[in-house]
């Protein structure tokens, strides 16, 4: 199961580093943000599970990164970083749709808390997928093969039957090369770059093909232009 992604958007570097390092010594992996525009860059990104929040930030204030992370991402769980004399901001980040906030100064323990009891609530694990067919075939993931009715097979590699398998589990959506970076390769994506993705899906789409299919077969995995990948027509789950 891959690292929640949580994004501390904190002006002051002391705080910032302190808040960081408690969520990475817990497990998490972190993402920061030293004012309001590359807060708001980085918490828009993909594959982000949660946003701490600074109130008072240089370049663009913390509610007015709320309120335009919630028109791009409207369910993204956003955590308030408050100090003690804003009652008036919490309120105010609270009807704008912030999820909890948490006053300054606070201890990692607490800090920590609010943050497993949000994720507990908005990360719902995805549907353990181990059969998929692909048109007469039938993908095993756990074996990591692809069998055939004729009696042929292909093996899958680790990746390969990973990147498979969230993209089944997704099926109803586009899945960005950086959220498939993040949640099966489990890395961050600043600097990296995503052809590894593609290379991966070059190799899955031949593997997937049907033998005696022709050029005119339904997509295994389709390509969504400027966005991504989805699982195609031809892919559909037999078990959960």
């Amino acid at each position: 199961m891959p690292k929640a992604r949580i994004v501390v958007v904190e002006d002051e570097a002391a705080i910032r580093r302190g808040v960081s390092d408690a969520l990475r010594l817990s497990g998490y992996e972190v993402a920061e943000a030293p004012d309001g525009v590359a807060g708001l860059r980085e918490a828009g990104s993909a594959g982000v599970d949660l946003v701490l929040l600074d109130i008072m930030l240089p370049k663009k204030d913390g509610l007015e990164v709320l309120s335009e992370l919630r028109r791009s991402n409207p369910t993204r769980p956003v955590i308030l970083l408050t100090a003690r004399g804003s009652e008036d901001d919490r309120v105010r980040g609270l009807k704008m749709g912030a999820d909890d906030y948490v006053v300054k100064p606070f201890s990692a323990k607490e800090l920590i808390a609010r943050v497993e009891a949000i994720l507990r609530r908005t990360m719902k694990p995805a549907a353990e997928v181990c059969l998929v067919s692909v048109g007469p075939g039938t993908i095993d993931l756990g074996r990591r093969e692809v069998r055939w009715p004729d009696g042929g097979r292909a093996d899958l590699s680790e990746t390969e039957a990973a990147l498979l398998k969230y993209l089944v589990s997704n099926r109803e959506r586009a899945v960005s090369r950086e959220e498939l970076l993040s949640r099966v390769w489990g890395i961050g994506t600043a600097g990296l770059e995503t052809r590894a993705v593609d290379m991966h899906v070059a190799r899955l789409r031949a593997k997937l093909k049907t033998p005696t299919g022709g050029d005119n077969q339904p997509e295994a995995i389709v390509t969504v232009r400027a966005h991504g990948y989805m699982a195609g027509p031809a892919l559909a789950s037999l078990s959960s």
